[in-house]
């Protein structure tokens, strides 16, 4: 079963209102509990935390108030533009399909998915996100040669998080 009709289960489940469903086949067996199960509270153990970046960051703080702290790093709510002023617009996004902790190589002393300069193609590993103690394997939907990895390894990523900028050509 691939990632997308998964998340297309997921998304089926928690708008039919059922409580609970549980798919199994030769390769894999799924179960899906919404959480709006009435009588005991759900649980959860382990939650991966997560960790949100500012949309504003101050750039210049008045010198004479020393209780504001001056932060030199750039905003990274617009990911198609970098820092040398390239314009970033003509790249496809590689994405992230879920929330996690995003890893380059399947190990650390394993050679890294895709480096800047390797040639990708649709369902071809370009990284793993760990999520919940489960390493998802995550494959490119485009072709075309990547142009910048987004994301240092083994830092945590957001739901639709640019990972790798593409260039199609």
């Amino acid at each position: 079963m691939k990632l997308n009709e998964i998340q297309d289960l997921i998304k089926f489940v928690s708008k039919s209102g059922v409580n609970e469903v549980e798919l199994e086949t030769k390769e894999i067996k799924i179960v899906i509990k919404t959480g709006k199960q009435s009588g005991a509270p759900v649980m959860y153990q382990n939650p991966t935390p997560v960790i949100t970046t500012p949309t504003h960051v101050v750039t210049n703080a008045p010198v004479h108030n020393p209780s504001v702290v001056v932060n030199e790093a750039k905003s990274t709510s617009n990911p198609t533009s970098n820092g040398n002023g390239a314009d970033d617009s003509k790249y496809l996004t590689i994405k992230s399909p879920m929330i996690g902790t995003f890893y380059r190589s399947s190990g650390p002393d394993k050679p890294v998915f895709a480096n800047v300069g390797d040639e990708v193609a649709p369902g071809s590993p370009v990284c793993i996100i760990e999520a919940m103690k489960l390493f998802n394997e995550i494959e490119s939907d485009i072709k075309g040669k990547i142009v910048k990895v987004l994301v240092n390894d083994a830092t945590p990523v957001e739901y639709d998080q640019p990972l790798f900028l593409v260039d199609p050509a």
